[in-house]
């Protein structure tokens, strides 16, 4: 395992283009590893995909035209990206849509979300906590946003290489976390991470959930949506349907597997899906088990290693290259204090670091 220091963060603003440039510039050498890392990814897969960057090149361009027509600010922001990175747009839009490109073949199981309110932490705050698991390759190009949109509220928020941030929290007290899940029914669309970016410019969980739910979405996370006021919802989410759970007893967990009866329905080929319910029952054992939660306790589920490795704090590294994926960035966000706390790698083996967002 690599031991890894503070997250680097960036301090943005502007208008959506300028935004996205100054990403760019900020972040230029990892957007350009990442597009990188997403090519020798599809060489190395073109067995199973029968895709090269081309094609791939093809059918991204198909998802962005829904996202021109529906969200053309977060275009502004992946135009933005390109121009500061010195990358073509074309290789960023792959990047920005390929798990839709890929058709999810990409089929990454591991993420972990969880929320608590006050009812059920020690000093009254409401928490959120995320495991992002990932390729191993995408680690290095890690990186935390501190950004102020001229008419959006100020966001913190997690990325790497050239993906639009979208797991965070916003000045209004909105919180997401993002685990991917794997409907049947995905379809060319508005790729799921440009609409999880606008998830960041809402002011109420009503317009966070609203956001989540834009006509012509190609499919879908699980959207954790959560509010400064004890609002927990998970948003379950595919091309044509959702399912709501919420956090009526003042906590929520989820994975990578649908939890609804109707969204369950339509999931995809769900014994691949056993990494991602064992996490989920794991994961809800451990919260059950302390009754008033802190950061800390958080932090601790985060680093669990028992049913390893299919464990909440991920190593595994599997020969397939469509399934290699590990924890590349770890995060509890304090909703009541405005605050991040996330480390970079590997959450059992590197230290925290505390982020303020600044409104």
């Amino acid at each position: 395992m690599t031991t890894r220091n503070e997250l680097p963060i960036i301090y943005v603003q502007g208008n959506h283009l300028e935004i996205g440039q100054q990403i760019g510039e900020s972040m230029r050498p990892q957007i350009q590893h990442s597009v990188e890392n997403a090519k020798i990814l599809l060489q190395k897969a073109y067995d199973q995909l029968q895709l090269t960057w081309d094609g791939a090149s093809i059918q991204a361009r198909k998802y962005m035209l829904f996202a021109e027509e529906h969200l053309p600010q977060y275009v502004e922001e992946l135009h933005g990206i390109s121009e500061g990175a010195g990358v073509d747009y074309n290789d960023i839009c792959i990047v920005n849509a390929m798990e839709g490109v890929t058709s999810d073949a990409l089929h990454l199981t591991k993420c972990s979300s969880i929320a608590v309110n006050q009812s059920r932490t020690a000093n009254g705050n409401v928490l959120v906590a995320h495991n992002e698991d990932w390729t191993p390759e995408d680690e290095s190009d890690v990186y935390l946003v501190h950004a102020k949109p001229e008419k959006e509220p100020p966001f913190l928020a997690m990325s790497y290489g050239g993906l639009l941030p979208n797991i965070g929290f916003n000045a209004h007290g909105i919180a997401q976390a993002c685990d991917s899940v794997y409907p049947e029914d995905g379809r060319i669309g508005i790729p799921r991470i440009l609409y999880s970016r606008a998830v960041l410019a809402a002011k109420t969980p009503a317009d966070a959930i609203r956001s989540i739910l834009v006509p012509q979405r190609a499919a879908g996370y699980n959207h954790l949506i959560v509010h400064e006021s004890g609002e927990l919802y998970n948003i379950e989410v595919s091309a044509r349907q959702f399912g709501m759970i919420y956090g009526e007893d003042g906590y929520l967990v989820h994975t990578n597997f649908y939890l609804d009866p109707v969204m369950r329905s339509i999931e995809n080929e769900p014994d691949e899906l056993i990494s991602a319910r064992v996490r989920y029952y794991r994961a809800l054992r451990l919260l059950k088990q302390t009754s008033k939660h802190t950061v800390k306790t958080l932090q601790e589920i985060q680093k669990d290693h028992v049913n390893y490795p299919d464990s909440i704090c991920n190593h595994g590294i599997d020969k397939n290259v469509l399934n290699s994926e590990k924890t590349i960035m770890a995060m509890v966000i304090d909703l009541t204090t405005h605050q991040m706390h996330a480390t970079w790698g590997s959450p059992c083996k590197n230290n925290y670091t505390t982020y303020q967002l600044n409104a």
